[in-house]
């Protein structure tokens, strides 16, 4: 099984940009750096094993098909559905969120 492209949406982009801003600010440019390559390696995982993210929050939410990857030494969650040609990455957050009421925000941007 080839990997698939992941394609993030709005909502998914502007998690990963403040996270990144957050490390950066908070703790330097290592800690952003590191962020970024457990995002990167979570990506690879996602697009190559999509089926092994946990279906609980899809589940828990009634939203078919939602998955979700933690990310390693970082404590953020990715949420994708995999779709035929490509992964649609929903949102990035962090693990300690109210995941809910976080997923409700206009899921679809």
């Amino acid at each position: 099984m080839s990997a698939k492209p992941i394609i993030p949406r709005e909502a998914a982009n502007r998690d990963i940009e403040q996270a990144v801003d957050y490390y950066s600010s908070a703790a330097g440019e290592q800690a952003a750096l590191g962020f970024i390559d457990a995002l990167e390696g979570g990506f690879r995982h996602i697009a190559s094993h999509p089926a092994t993210g946990s279906p609980r929050y899809g589940q828990e939410l009634d939203l078919a098909g939602l998955r979700v990857w933690p990310l390693k030494r970082y404590p953020y969650l990715v949420f994708y559905v995999e779709r035929d040609s490509h992964i649609d990455l929903w949102r990035v957050l962090l693990a300690k969120r109210d995941i809910p009421a976080s997923m409700q925000v206009d899921p679809w941007s």
